[in-house]
């Protein structure tokens, strides 16, 4: 690598960042080789993290001279990479600013952080932090061309280029929802009750089903036995089990797939076709079963 941070003295947003880095490192490997990057941009450590209770922190000085990174060192590698990736967003960025103890020290939440932050400064460092370790270790112009490779939303798609960019399922799950081209949704499960779910709200509505509540009895996840960590097969569910659906008003099909993990967590990912204008083909799908539907769905990859 031949990158400094004299390359980057002009970007400020996590956006520009990595976009200075992918362009002065054109031929950055895949998956990123995290902590080569960060030597190269002048983290002198990157060290096990001691205090409990954080998964990761960022010593510095306010002129951001140097810095060590410290790392939660139970968590998986994966997660580990994510979170070195996020300290270095918060020494690169010139509007974040340590403490008075000249450190950042942050929790899994923090991690997880995806919006907000216009009134609460602190937020809006974790939220800038996840956008440019995000990019950065699923970079944009490589991860597009993987996403849309298949003709459907498939887990067992997300979780291949999850191994291939070594991060978590999760962190893959963020992007994927955003560059995938139909509405995609992913809920995080643990003990058959719903975590949290990320999908993009442009093109994705907003689940009837809140954080905290069970997963619905007719969700693909209670009405089948799966194995742990086999992707089901695509199955079409009923709208109205994870959708607020008005009275009188036929939904567009919804296909679920569900991935059992360990310990008692799930991932469930949600899909809908691409809207289309041909109201012709919208007709003559009405007119089919839900079986004829989900056959003529999979019949595209033939």
């Amino acid at each position: 690598m031949n990158i400094t941070r004299m390359d980057l003295a002009d970007a400020g947003s996590p956006e520009r960042l990595v976009l200075e880095i992918l362009k002065c490192e054109p031929q950055l490997p895949i998956p990123v080789p995290i902590e080569e990057l960060c030597l190269r941009l002048d983290i002198h450590e990157i060290l096990p993290l001691t205090t409990k209770g954080f998964e990761g922190g960022l010593i510095t000085t306010p002129d951001k001279f140097k810095g060590t990174i410290l790392f939660n060192a139970a968590s998986p590698r994966e997660r580990r990479r994510f979170t070195i990736a996020h300290e270095l967003g918060h020494f690169l960025m010139p509007s974040h600013v340590p403490s008075a103890e000249g450190q950042f020290l942050c929790k899994l939440q923090d991690m997880r952080e995806l919006k907000g932050g216009e009134s609460d400064r602190r937020l809006k460092m974790e939220v800038e932090a996840n956008r440019f370790a995000s990019q950065l270790l699923l970079p944009p112009p490589k991860f597009r061309v993987d996403v849309a490779v298949g003709k459907d939303p498939d887990i067992r798609q997300m979780t291949a280029i999850a191994r291939k960019y070594d991060v978590s399922k999760e962190a893959t799950a963020r992007a994927y929802v955003h560059f995938r081209e139909e509405p995609v949704a992913v809920v995080v499960t643990h003990n058959g009750r719903v975590l949290r779910d990320y999908h993009n709200a442009l093109k994705f509505p907003k689940l009837a089903i809140p954080a905290g509540a069970m997963v619905p009895a007719h969700s693909l996840l209670r009405r089948r036995t799966h194995e742990q960590g086999v992707a089901s097969d695509i199955d079409e569910t009923d709208a109205g089990v994870w959708l607020h659906v008005e009275r009188g008003r036929q939904p567009a099909p919804l296909y679920e797939q569900v991935l059992v993990q360990r310990d008692g967590y799930a991932l469930i990912m949600l899909s809908r076709d691409v809207a289309s204008g041909d109201d012709e083909e919208e007709d003559e799908e009405g007119e089919m079963t839900s079986a004829q539907r989900l056959k003529r769905r999979l019949d595209r990859d033939c």
